[in-house]
């Protein structure tokens, strides 16, 4: 089966970055088989995706990056080269609702997300029988006033032991601690049921029927210290009238909160999503 390097880039906007990293590829006999590129006329920066065929190229992973260094110095490129066969180990972490946990295991086990999903952490001991049912290792980790410091010092642990890449928040209503959002900043997935920045915080469908919207939605963004106002990777809405109470607001938004998560977290593995600042820059 073909595998693939990917490189990504991000680097202040100037002519020639284009015909200097393709030529790059192709002089080393590589095929790019998909080519994404966005120029942020206003921040004067540039943004690149390259897919390449690894077969084509006749270089390992470490022999291309070497090669490929000095092109980044010229450019000032801030890049990642990786080999699409090297699977992220992904750490879920949930409390007691189980909808975005569900579809994310769901679309595990039928291919669709390229991960390891090395544990999941929660602060409820309720999805342990489901979760284990796919053969996956479930810890307990109960968060209360009175130990938050000690949890989620174990929490910090046992996503050190497992060695994790990324963390995805699949509904999990605590708030991680400022050095954790900083020890993984950009690795940190979270879905807000809300349609962000408007209704942040708790019961924000509860929220938006009392403000009476007609649309609500759901933000899949990266997690920093400043609670619900990370980097965005995906959003979307539903539709709602007068007529609709807020347990049907509830109930829409878990079908919006499932599937955007699944998307950004889709993307993120894929290294679609390049962050600037607080703004994203989403090769989807």
């Amino acid at each position: 089966m073909s595998h693939f390097y990917r490189l990504v880039v991000s680097c202040p906007d100037r002519l020639g970055i284009v015909a200097r990293v393709s030529n790059f590829i192709a002089g080393h006999g590589g095929s790019i088989t998909e080519a994404s590129q966005h120029s942020d006329l206003e921040a004067g920066r540039f943004f690149m995706r390259y897919e390449i065929l690894a077969d084509s190229i006749g270089m390992s992973l470490e022999e291309l990056r070497d090669a490929f260094a000095p092109v980044a110095r010229e450019f000032d490129m801030q890049w990642a080269l990786r080999d699409t066969r090297d699977k992220r180990r992904v750490v879920l972490m949930v409390s007691r609702e189980s909808h975005c946990l569900v579809d994310l295991l769901y679309r595990w086990t039928a291919g669709e997300l390229d991960c390891d999903i090395a544990a999941v952490i929660s602060n409820h001991d309720d999805m342990r029988g489901m979760v284990e049912w796919h053969g996956i290792p479930y810890h307990h980790v109960p968060v209360a006033a009175d130990n938050k410091p000690e949890a989620f010092a174990r929490v910090e642990q046992l996503v050190e032991e497992l060695n994790a890449d990324s963390i995805v928040l699949a509904r999990y209503m605590q708030i991680l601690p400022p050095n954790l959002c900083q020890r993984y900043a950009g690795r940190v997935i979270n879905i807000h049921h809300s349609f962000l920045p408007s209704f942040a915080g708790a019961k924000p469908y509860h929220q938006a029927h009392d403000r009476g919207v007609k649309l609500i939605g759901a933000t899949c963004h990266y997690v920093t210290e400043e609670l619900d106002a990370g980097p965005i990777i995906e959003q979307d809405i539903h539709r709602v009238s007068h007529c609709h109470t807020p347990s049907d607001l509830v109930r829409f938004g878990r079908d919006v909160e499932k599937t955007v998560l699944a998307r950004g977290l889709r993307w993120h593995l894929e290294d679609r999503v390049l962050i600037h600042g607080n703004k994203t820059v989403v090769f989807a």
